[in-house]
């Protein structure tokens, strides 16, 4: 154990595991114990803009020299055949394919409920509107393989995409050394009815889907996580008209837990986001100097065998242990800090639950993992990050969908509201906008 000093001047520990412990931080000092270890959209935006030009002049040649660069594969072709992904359903295991199965009934239960139907009002006589949804035709899904190929990320993508009835759904996931792609990606894709799948990752997939290469589509939406050069570059591709779901980056996890909780469970909730990345970050707000003190205990003795320690250990350095005093600083706390995944593991859950406004995904008690987010319970696991769940959600059916309004007006209908938009139109000095009220008007006299 070693000490350090708050900011606050109030004495704090980090065990051997690396996890700092803060007690009462004052208000003031709360954007720094806080403060997400990502690196600023200008650090990357550079790299990520030269990339893009590139790809946009070059097309799958610089897909190719990236490829060869990031990932050290020389590839022909980016397009994964029909044979491999056969030859991917014969690789997986029965075991796997059953548990994958499962979570995809879940998953797609829990969209087709989002499932709305047509909203249709008469304003007033004569005067009928209404709002339907429609697919985005075309959508691109960014799958991170790297240390962790997460096929359960295609699950959380691809079926609501295929809910919403998006006619192409574009796949790019980087190939692993041998210029394969994990076979239960690639099992997956294909049993969620992705269309395209590309053997491309990093920026120039975003890139790629940006702007089209000779073999890679352009899309109108990307949509999946990713580590911060991604990021950055899903929020590049905005700027070439191209939708993202959301500036999604390294995975977080804060859990708020008292004297009820299990310090085991929490522990291994903390590390199960932790292992995600070195860039991770995961925190434990308490009210009880106790459980913190078993939790650090925990964290150190599963750290242990974890076959990611090496990972795990460097996010848990980006960590925090947080006492306070009262629930409200506990949870103004978390409404500062925004969560992606969020567990509530208190005796006054109510409290917590009705007063939480910034979170990504909610898990509530001693028995619910964010494990159980992330694969099967059927809440989509594709959330903000870096704070910005204080102004956006996380993927759901509504996210592969456009609203579109209509509205038609009958001869009594522009009887009633027809002077109103004259007057309107007259007050802007758009007079034009009021002829074409004016000649109809006239017409029905």
């Amino acid at each position: 154990m070693k000490s350090i000093k708050t900011t606050n001047g109030i004495t704090s520990s980090s065990g051997s595991g690396g996890l700092n412990k803060i007690y009462n931080p004052k208000k003031e000092d709360w954007p720094n114990v806080l403060q997400r270890p990502t690196q600023t959209f200008s650090a990357i935006e550079q790299t990520v803009n030269a990339i893009f030009k590139e790809v946009k002049q070059h097309g799958d040649k610089t897909l190719k020299e990236y490829t060869m660069k990031f990932d050290g594969v020389p590839l022909e072709d980016f397009v994964v055949s029909k044979e491999e992904i056969k030859e991917a359903h014969d690789v997986v295991k029965p075991e796997l394919k059953n548990a994958i199965q499962l979570a995809k009934g879940n998953i797609e239960k829990f969209h087709k409920a989002q499932i709305t139907n047509r909203i249709e009002v008469e304003t007033m006589k004569g005067v009928l509107c209404w709002q339907e949804k429609r697919p985005i035709q075309k959508v691109g899904l960014y799958i991170p393989g790297g240390t962790a190929p997460l096929f359960s990320t295609i699950l959380m993508l691809a079926i609501p995409a295929q809910i919403a009835g998006c006619k192409k759904i574009v796949l790019c996931t980087p190939p692993n050394s041998k210029g394969k792609i994990d076979p239960t990606i690639l099992y997956t894709a294909s049993l969620c009815g992705v269309t395209d799948i590309f053997k491309v990752g990093g920026i120039q997939a975003i890139a790629g889907m940006t702007f089209g290469t000779e073999t890679v589509p352009a899309v109108y939406k990307i949509f999946g996580p990713g580590n911060q050069y991604v990021t950055v570059a899903k929020q590049v591709a905005t700027k070439f008209g191209v939708a993202i779901d959301m500036p999604a980056g390294p995975s977080e996890l804060l859990v708020v837990a008292d004297d009820s909780a299990n310090p085991a469970f929490v522990a291994s909730d903390l590390l199960s986001q932790a292992e995600h990345g070195v860039d991770s970050q995961v925190i434990l707000v308490s009210t009880s100097r106790k459980l913190i003190d078993f939790v650090e205990k925990e964290i150190e003795l599963q750290l242990q065998d974890l076959p990611r320690k090496a990972i795990a250990e460097k996010a848990i350095a980006n960590s925090k242990l947080i006492f306070v005093d009262n629930d409200q600083t506990a949870i103004e706390i978390i409404n500062e800090y925004g969560p992606e995944h969020y567990i509530v593991c208190v005796e006054n859950e109510a409290f917590y639950i009705e007063n939480t406004i910034n979170a990504g995904s909610v898990f509530i008690g001693n028995f619910t993992p964010e494990s159980a987010g992330d694969y099967a319970s059927g809440t989509n696991h594709t959330l903000p990050t870096n704070g910005y769940a204080k102004q956006y959600s996380g993927v759901n059916l509504d996210s592969f969908m456009k609203s579109m309004t209509f509205q038609k007006i009958n001869k009594e209908g522009m009887r009633n509201i027809g002077p109103a938009i004259e007057f309107m139109a007259e007050a802007e000095g758009l007079q034009a906008h009021k002829n074409a009220v004016t000649l109809r008007l006239n017409s029905l006299k």
